[in-house]
């Protein structure tokens, strides 16, 4: 109920409501003056009875020949304004009452007045009653009536009395049927405001509700919707220009939608990970690549609170390592480019502030993982060094021994052929150095060319056995191997696998002190679902502290800062080679030490190569 007054319609019934209202009470004050002033009321009635009451009387004197004839003519003249006469002799009583009124019998004045008012009248006075119908032998209504004596006679007596009676014709009566017709008139007025009313809901409300119903559906994305034009006047117009709005509307979040799942696409190629970030540092929109670095740098705990908690970055926000670049683009309002180091991680950014008019709204970030050109260029830098610095050793011992050799230095031929030997032990390290790299670098860009063949891998750990018997019993050290029970054959680059042996069976003997021991194992495993052999090498040495294991497959690197290569024969390349090698077999190798007891080098190599 209450939208019905909150409604087109409610408020349109109750205006002509109002109106009406407000017509029909200046209405009636107009015709209750107008009545007034025109209808008599009681007190006008009995005056003006009175005053013909009087006129009939001192005309009676003059007709007293045809008196009843006079009585007669009054009658008859009188009785158009639903009155009528009675002629009273105090002697003989009521001498010319005549029916004049519709339906009327005998009037008998003893029915009017009393006995006392009757002698009132023939003692000189005049007396008016009201009486009804009923009561004086009408039918129905009231009257008024008036007695009026006669003049008197000679004698100075009264010779009788008129009595005029009529129809009272009252402002009371008038004022009823007045009212009667007003209300008739209002019932009347609120039947035909509500009909026009809901006419007009009908003609009007319902094209608005159309409207509100098109703009209702518009606005939960049905973009299609479109009214029905039923006339040419206003509310046509209306629906027209409404109809122009939704297909114009529906063209442009077309087009909106095209360039998003444009600009989507665009985001979801790239590699880069896109932020895009409100004033306040809450992030608004990403791509796949952005929200999994948010994602990942939401769950470092970057800042301590008062307790010495890790504070956690909730999924909304900026990650911690953003904050400071972004601070400084929405305050300088400019672009600002940075690396940053997170976690194992480098991430090149550049963010860009974003602007609504003249004021920055916002930063957008482009964050691309510059990692593995960080690691390329640091090994790129280090290559440099190392090589500089294995280069430089044999070099100078090379220049310094061919000097002593040039002087003259040496006087015997022992000592000249000691130095020859230096010199040719140098040129093979710098030889076996040259050629560990160009392998290596061959390995790395693959051009790598495998010899497949059968290989039996019970021949192969006895060849490498045989190869460092000597020099294992030369430096003192138990040199033993377990073989599988049953013959295993493997596909596979017999060279290459006896390179990758020989390089890890190497580095063992030359990191094992005497008195120790070097096994050399094989057996039967399972890589990746699919049958495999592994191959152990396990010492006795010192093994290799846990944070250097993770690099220890790296060119060049040593777990051991102190140890210099010209003491090993090292080049820093054999485990690189071993990881590349085995790779190409479709293999995995990996590395366990404990300080102190030893190291173990496990290499695994599908039986099956696959293409």
């Amino acid at each position: 109920m209450l939208l019905f007054w909150k409604s087109v319609v409610g408020k349109l019934w109750l205006t002509i409501i109002g109106l009406v209202v407000v017509v029909l009470l200046i209405l009636s004050l107009f015709l209750g003056q107008f009545i007034d002033s025109i209808f008599a009321n009681s007190k006008d009635q009995r005056l003006y009875l009175e005053r013909m009451a009087d006129k009939v009387a001192s005309e009676i004197t003059l007709h007293r020949q045809d008196e009843a004839a006079y009585i007669q003519t009054v009658n008859e003249l009188i009785s158009s304004q639903d009155a009528g006469m009675i002629l009273l002799k105090p002697d003989l009583g009521e001498i010319a009452g005549t029916p004049v009124l519709k339906g009327a019998e005998q009037i008998k004045a003893s029915r009017i007045f009393t006995a006392e008012e009757l002698n009132e009248v023939f003692s000189g006075k005049t007396v008016n009653e009201t009486f009804t119908a009923a009561a004086a032998g009408f039918h129905n209504g009231d009257f008024l009536a008036i007695a009026v004596p006669l003049a008197p006679n000679a004698q100075g007596k009264i010779s009788g009395a008129v009595v005029l009676y009529q129809s009272v014709q009252t402002l009371e009566y008038t004022q009823w049927y007045v009212k009667r017709l007003f209300f008739y008139v209002a019932v009347i007025g609120f039947l035909m405001t509500t009909f026009f009313a809901f006419f007009l809901s009908t003609r009007i409300t319902r094209p608005l509700r159309q409207l509100q119903k098109a703009a209702d559906l518009i606005t939960v994305g049905e973009f299609g919707t479109r009214v029905p034009v039923v006339s040419n006047d206003e509310i046509g117009e209306l629906a027209k220009t409404f109809n122009h709005m939704a297909q114009q509307l529906q063209e442009t979040i077309k087009d909106l939608h095209h360039e998003k799942e444009h600009l989507s696409s665009v985001l979801r190629s790239m590699n880069d990970a896109v932020v895009t970030c409100n004033a306040e540092g809450s992030v608004i929109l990403t791509n796949p690549q952005g929200a999994k670095i948010i994602e990942d740098w939401n769950r470092i705990g970057w800042n301590e609170n008062e307790t010495g908690e890790r504070r956690v970055n909730t999924p909304s926000r900026l990650p911690e390592p953003l904050q400071p670049l972004f601070r400084s683009v929405v305050e300088g309002a400019r672009e600002t480019t940075s690396k940053l180091h997170v976690m194992n991680g480098v991430w090149s950014v550049v963010m860009t502030p974003l602007y609504s008019r003249e004021l920055v709204r916002g930063a957008v970030a482009v964050l691309r993982d510059v990692t593995e050109e960080y690691r390329l260029d640091k090994m790129r830098s280090d290559f440099v060094a190392n090589v500089s610095h294995e280069l430089r050793t044999p070099l100078s011992m090379l220049q310094g021994y061919s000097e002593a050799l040039l002087d003259d230095i040496a006087g015997t031929p022992e000592e000249r052929r000691e130095l020859a030997q230096v010199i040719y032990d140098e040129s093979l390290r710098m030889g076996r150095l040259v050629k560990d790299l160009l392998d290596l670098a061959r390995m790395e860009a693959g051009h790598m060319q495998l010899n497949l063949r059968e290989i039996h891998v019970q021949n192969l750990i006895n060849r490498v056995y045989r190869k460092f018997s000597a020099l294992a019993r030369e430096r003192e050290i138990e040199l033993s191997s377990r073989l599988p029970d049953r013959k295993l054959m493997i596909q596979g680059d017999e060279d290459r696998l006896e390179q990758v042996l020989t390089n890890l069976l190497d580095n063992a003997l030359r990191h094992t002190p005497g008195g120790r021991m070097v096994e050399i194992r094989a057996e039967l495993c399972h890589l990746k679902e699919a049958e495999a052999v592994k191959f152990e090498i396990a010492d006795q040495g010192p093994g290799i502290p846990p944070e250097d294991l993770p690099y220890i497959f790296e060119r060049f690197y040593k777990a051991d800062k102190a140890r210099t290569r010209g003491n090993s024969g090292g080049t820093g390349l054999g485990l690189a080679i071993v990881k590349n090698i085995v790779e190409a077999h479709q293999g995995e190798v990996s590395v366990r030490s404990d300080l102190g007891k030893g190291t173990t080098f496990s290499v695994i190599i599908p039986l099956r190569h696959k293409a």
